[in-house]
């Protein structure tokens, strides 16, 4: 399809095929409708390599599909993004975290090698070996450069269950230090906070384990269970600590059934038992499902009144970050995830020569704040995230300008091999794919 673009003469930009509404960014991207779609149905586990510890996989392969292929074979992947649909070539091109990246870093950190179609047709091998700028370029940059077909991920062996602590944490200043105090242990394999007000959160700290208590296995993922944050929430409203063995598939999709807790909005009822124990199992709607029969009146209401952002922030800078969430948007819980960010070439990197640890804080839902007011509001978030040397993830509603685009993000090697590899004729650049700015 690429040799069939360059031989009509190389006139539109390509974008893949997969229409906008399939994603699970909330974004629905207008460039679908004007650009050359290139279909890639490209879906399959190609090869489970034990002896190397490594997974090779094309790029619509999703994380539901991965660990149900892998787990059982005793295998699972260090870090594994929250949603069953999000998929492999969306982790790489945009990006992916999970409650073991303060040990393994972003789901990119993971993956050892890319093979990509680039725009003259050709197909490329990269790793930190081979084409080694390409292997660094490529994440976070939305299909900018190339068409990815499949991509090598690290494999590590998989244990039944989580054993997963809960401990209710209050004060802000408390919550800050001992959330940063857990992420620092490597002995933690998952890390995670909710924060249920400025004063308020539960940091659960989890182990795998192949052992369990029969009598504390927690089942969440069954669909008449309470949603994941609701039974989390019990604890902090008890005021105690608790134990529970989670088995391990449960605990990686724990968010899925709600959204996270986006489904509160959309179900206000859906976490009733009633609800739960008749109609549980048709939960949750897929993000594609709600999005394809969204009309547009209910799109630009959304996009006014709610709000869906992860902010990547350094771990030094948490408390600030809580304090200048509450003020702008007023959202609650917050989720906060740790990791661990290598020194890196690319468009994301710590701003020192030392890997750094950062922090993921997600805000999903409808903002409390009176004055709230998308642009302005998320522009006033997007200036304190550039101002501490942070990240916005790029699924979300991007308001900045392309200066501020660039300020935030390293674009040095990026623009670099647009140039060596004549991407400026085929692709879009990234910030015009993604941002407001330039998509109205």
């Amino acid at each position: 399809q690429v040799r069939e673009w360059k031989n009509e003469g190389s006139k539109r930009y390509m974008c893949t095929g997969r229409p906008g509404w399939l994603t699970v960014s909330l974004r629905v991207g207008k460039y679908k409708k004007i650009h050359k779609n290139i279909v890639i149905n490209l879906m399959d586990v190609l090869e489970v390599d034990s002896e190397r510890q490594v997974v090779r996989v094309e790029p619509l392969v999703t994380m539901g599909q991965l660990t149900a292929h892998l787990n059982p074979m005793g295998w699972t992947i260090p870090v594994v993004p929250e949603l069953d649909d999000l998929t492999v070539g969306g982790l790489i091109m945009g990006t992916g975290i999970e409650s073991s990246s303060h040990i393994y870093g972003l789901f990119q950190h993971t993956c050892v090698a890319y093979e990509l179609v680039l725009a003259d047709g050709s197909l490329v091998r990269c790793s930190p070996t081979e084409n080694s700028d390409l292997f660094y370029a490529v994440p976070w940059s939305c299909g900018t450069l190339g068409f990815l077909v499949a991509a090598e991920i690290k494999m590590i062996p998989a244990k039944k269950y989580v054993k997963i602590h809960y401990e209710p944490v209050r004060g802000l200043q408390k919550i800050c230090e001992k959330f940063t105090e857990e992420s620092k242990k490597k002995e933690n394999s998952f890390v995670e906070g909710l924060v249920y007000s400025l004063e308020e959160a539960v940091i659960m700290t989890g182990v795998l384990t192949d052992e369990a208590e029969q009598s504390k296995i927690n089942r969440i993922g069954n669909y008449y269970k309470p949603w994941f944050f609701k039974h989390v929430e019990k604890y902090l409203k008890a005021d105690r600590t608790g134990i529970e063995y989670i088995p391990s598939r449960h605990y990686y999709h724990r968010h899925t059934r709600s959204i996270f807790w986006e489904l509160q909005d959309i179900i206000p009822f859906g976490n009733n038992p009633v609800f739960r124990y008749l109609f549980g199992w048709m939960v949750p709607p897929k993000i594609s499902l709600l999005k394809l029969t969204q009309g547009e009146a209910i799109r630009k209401l959304y996009e006014q009144h709610h709000v869906v952002q992860d902010m990547l922030v350094p771990m030094k800078s948490l408390e600030k970050s809580i304090q200048t969430f509450h003020v702008d948007l007023n959202v609650y819980p917050l989720w906060l995830c740790p990791f661990i960010l290598p020194n890196n070439p690319g468009m994301v990197h710590p701003k020192g020569d030392e890997a750094e640890l950062y922090v993921d804080i997600g805000a999903y839902g409808e903002p409390k704040r009176k004055q709230f007011e998308a642009r302005a509001s998320m522009r006033q978030m997007e200036k304190f995230v550039r101002s501490v040397h942070g990240f916005q993830m790029l699924y979300a509603d991007c308001y900045m300008t392309r200066e501020e685009f660039w300020d935030m993000f390293d674009g040095s090697l990026y623009h670099k091999l647009r140039e060596q590899m004549n991407c400026k004729d085929a692709f879009p650049e990234v910030y015009d794919k993604i941002c407001k700015a330039a998509r109205h």
